[in-house]
C-alpha cells in the first residue's frame, strides 16, 4: 500500500537550481516510492535568515515507507549533498522537509506532522498550491502574499 507524502526541497549554496533538479531525481530512486508529481521551480527569499536566494519545489510521492523511514531517508539525501547545520536557519546546501505524509498526524521530537509552518512560508504554499490544489487554501495564500517569491 502507497501513501500520498509531500516533500518541500530547497537549497541557497552552491548551484541551487541543479541541487534541487537532482534532489527531485534522487527522490525518485528511494526505495519503494516514486515522484508522483513535481512543482515548477522558484525563487524566494530566505525566510528568518540571510543569505542568497533559495530556490524551492515540493514534489508529491507515492511511498511504501512510513513516516519516520521517509524522513531517514531524506536526512540521508541533505547529508549526501553536504548539508551542514551549524545554525539555526542557515544557508544550505540542501533542505528537505517533510511536510505531509497521508493524513497522519504525527508530534514527536523527530517529527511533526503535518508540517508546523506550512502556511507561513509562501515558498512551501505556492508550489504545493501547483500540485495539490486541494491542499492549500486562498486564505493561506493571502497571509504570504508580502514574500517576495517568483516561479521560473
Amino acid at each position: 500500500m502507497t501513501i500520498r507524502a509531500y516533500v518541500a526541497i530547497g537549497a541557497n549554496l552552491g548551484d541551487a537550481r541543479a541541487t534541487v533538479t537532482r534532489a527531485m531525481q534522487d527522490l525518485d530512486g528511494l526505495p519503494r516510492t516514486r515522484v508522483a508529481s513535481r512543482s515548477s521551480l522558484y525563487r524566494s527569499a530566505p525566510v528568518d535568515a540571510d543569505g542568497p536566494d533559495f530556490i524551492n519545489a515540493v514534489v508529491g510521492l507515492d511511498t511504501a515507507m512510513d513516516a519516520h523511514a521517509l524522513l531517514a531517508e531524506l536526512q540521508r539525501l541533505e547529508l549526501g549533498a553536504g548539508r551542514e547545520r551549524p545554525y539555526r536557519h542557515a544557508p544550505r546546501t540542501l533542505d528537505l522537509d517533510l511536510l505531509r505524509h497521508g493524513d497522519a498526524v504525527i508530534d514527536t521530537a523527530m517529527l511533526t506532522l503535518p508540517h508546523p509552518r506550512i502556511a507561513q512560508r509562501a515558498f512551501v504554499l505556492l508550489p504545493l498550491a501547483e500540485i495539490a490544489p486541494e491542499l492549500v487554501t486562498p486564505g493561506q495564500l493571502a497571509q504570504v502574499a508580502d514574500q517576495r517569491i517568483e516561479r521560473l
